[in-house]
């Protein structure tokens, strides 16, 4: 044994000082290889659908229900309906059946809940259990889930006890977010909290106190991220995104960003601006009053944002964005604009706050409202826990059991080689690039060196609206022809290549081997482009090693996908894709049973059910029982002295 395994030894010797608690943990560590694989929740897209995507992580995409089923095959449809509804909102539907049917009747509910529970942790190690279980309720707890046939009665004493004494409720909570956690061993999110929705910071707070979860950023995310740090172009994108889906409420009510200065401004410059090219979109539910200053706040800040970027784009030459600059190529006598050497009519032509002799340039107002919205984002501790969550658990790409999971795509060149993206005199393509992105994200947050931490922000936004951004995806963002000119034409964002040659196997094979995975066995799994289903596009790409989740979580992308998202279950009889109906609202979950349905696929299931052993996680363990194999012959030779 050489010097550095010998090191390696006696540090584990610190955790396991004898050959019997060595021996005691690899016991334990079979036990675990041994379980049935642990069931992955992959989502995308949710775009502020707090309450459809907080139904299925408590349902677990349908598992909930399963377990219920299976549990009580004899029940009734709706007796089942009732129970999966209890043990999704458990605190809710305890309430409800103590205030309508009484204190007995809580105690059946408890009982029915433990009995699902019980169900639950058969597929996991008591100690995992433990995790979930507050300290005060352990022993009820742990009496309930161990109660068998013999100590049925037993254990009803101690639900009508708990009744009795007033923590009927409580216990009732408990057994259901016990099955909740037991029900999904992992959730991954593909990408794209923020923005659309009007709840994304309810999301965050649930993704908070997740017991297992990871993110994979979304351009959406990243836009936020930088908006956190006070970053011009991200705040001004963020603000502007917000006014366009009549959503300001997120950052006033939400993250209590003042937006009294930016209003008094806008409603001031802007007074007798119809702003005929800025309607909102949807239908935010605004008074009148609150639809024309929110349509003022639009265009203030999409004005202010032409110009904060214009100056990002002179700081950083290798972004290569000089042709968003728009303003000075409009023609205040013709009312046109030239864009890609083509000449187009405007839609709004009143610009009180442009000065055509130097037209990037912020008025004193201008500058004035985006120094106080960049100190308002960057102070708000609410926004900064979020954000310091998406930063902590997130990641622009995670390999995990053969999957690669990331939000848009891997930029490609027209021939399906890896796109070459300079940025910052250095050339980078495929995961080099992903890399390179992940490291400027953390710079933007944690670096100390200044220059450094500039590139880093001004990276957040460049993976906003960058072509060779691997979160955007496209040609350009088209936001000033978006609002400014009603040709499509002008409007058009190219997809990267990476979306037209996903059937191609060479590129496929190019991108896996990249990224140091076997082609043979790995998976895409992304989202970002809404996929229309409703038009016969099929999310399962490249026979089934692309998938792409995005479904149209948001509403205001249901109408182009035709249904309210998807989600990925991999689960220990394989991998299931599930399209899902909208769930009227949380109000009926609770009341009515109201339920997501889900038309399930199958994309792959196994002929026989997959343990720990066949995951990354079991490989992990594999090695910890090889090395504490090592540590007992260690503890045997008398090389390590083992504790007396």
């Amino acid at each position: 044994m050489d010097a550095p395994e010998t090191t390696y030894l006696e540090t584990l010797s610190e955790l396991y000082p004898t050959a019997e608690e060595a021996a005691a943990e690899i016991a334990l560590l079979e036990g675990a290889l041994a379980l049935p694989r642990g069931t992955e929740l992959f989502a995308s897209d949710i775009h502020g659908e707090h309450n459809a995507f907080s139904h299925l992580v408590r349902n677990g995409s349908g598992a909930v229900r399963e377990l219920v089923a299976a549990v009580f095959p004899d029940a009734t449809a709706d007796a089942r309906a009732e129970l999966a509804a209890a043990v999704c909102y458990p605190a809710e539907k305890a309430e409800l059946v103590l205030e309508d049917a009484g204190e007995e009747a809580l105690a059946d509910l408890i009982e029915q809940l433990a009995a699902v529970a019980r169900a639950a942790v058969e597929r996991h190690l008591l100690v995992e259990v433990d995790a979930f279980v507050p300290e005060d309720f352990a022993v009820v707890i742990g009496e309930l889930l161990a109660a068998t046939p013999a100590k049925r009665p037993c254990a009803r004493a101690l639900i009508e006890g708990a009744v009795d004494s007033g923590t009927g409720i409580v216990v009732a909570e408990i057994l259901g977010e016990l099955t909740q956690h037991l029900t999904i061993d992992r959730l991954h999110l593909i990408g794209d909290v923020y923005d659309r929705g009007p709840a994304p910071h309810l999301i965050m707070d649930e993704l908070l106190t997740h017991p297992s979860v990871d993110v994979q950023w979304g351009n959406h995310d990243i836009l936020w991220m930088g908006a956190a740090l006070g970053q011009p172009g991200s705040v001004a994108n963020v603000v502007r995104i917000c006014a366009r889906y009549g959503n300001l409420s997120i950052l006033e009510d939400a993250y209590g960003i003042n937006l009294r200065p930016l209003a008094s401004f806008a409603a001031e410059a802007y007074g007798d601006d119809p702003c005929v090219a800025f309607a909102l979109k949807g239908n935010p539910g605004l008074s009148e009053a609150e639809t024309r200053l929110t349509e003022k706040i639009q265009k203030a800040m999409a004005i202010i944002q032409f110009k904060v970027e214009a100056a990002l784009i002179a700081e950083n030459p290798s972004f290569g964005l000089d042709d968003r600059n728009l303003l000075h190529r409009i023609n205040r006598e013709r009312n046109t604009v030239v864009v890609d050497g083509v000449e187009y009519e405007l839609t709004d032509t009143v610009f009180p706050t442009v000065d055509w002799n130097d037209p990037y340039r912020l008025t004193e107002g201008e500058e004035a409202v985006i120094e106080q919205l960049c100190a308002a984002f960057s102070g708000c501790e609410r926004l900064q826990r979020h954000m310091d969550f998406l930063l902590t658990h997130g990641s622009l790409y995670k390999i995990v059991n053969g999957n690669l999971l990331l939000h848009a795509c891997v930029p490609l060149a027209a021939d399906g080689s890896l796109m070459e993206v300079t940025l910052f005199g250095k050339t980078y393509q495929g995961k080099s690039l992903y890399d390179m992105v992940d490291a400027s994200v953390r710079a933007a947050y944690l670096a100390t060196d200044e220059a450094e931490r500039k590139r880093g922000l001004d990276m957040l936004w460049y993976l906003w609206l960058g072509p060779g951004s691997p979160l955007f995806a496209k040609s350009k963002m088209a936001t000033f022809e978006l609002y400014l000119i009603a040709d499509k034409a002008a409007r058009k964002e190219v997809k990267n290549p990476f979306y037209t040659l996903l059937d191609d196997d060479a590129v496929i094979d190019r991108i896996f081997e990249d990224f140091a995975m076997d082609p043979a066995t790995s998976r895409i799994i992304c989202g970002h482009v809404p996929v229309k289903v409703k038009d016969g596009e099929d999310p399962v790409k490249a026979a089934g090693r692309v998938l792409c989740i995005d479904g149209g979580f948001s509403a205001p992308y249901q109408k182009t996908t035709g249904l309210a998202g998807f989600t990925l279950v991999s689960n220990a009889e394989g991998l299931f894709l599930d399209a899902n109906t909208p769930l009227s609202s949380r109000q009926a979950a609770i009341a009515d049973n109201a339920d997501i349905v889900a038309e399930r696929r199958v994309i792959k299931r196994y002929e026989t059910p997959r343990s720990v052993e066949d995951t990354d996680e079991g490989a992990a363990l594999r090695e910890r029982v090889v090395e504490l194999t090592r540590l007992i012959e260690a503890y045997d030779s008398g090389l390590i002295a083992g504790a007396q």
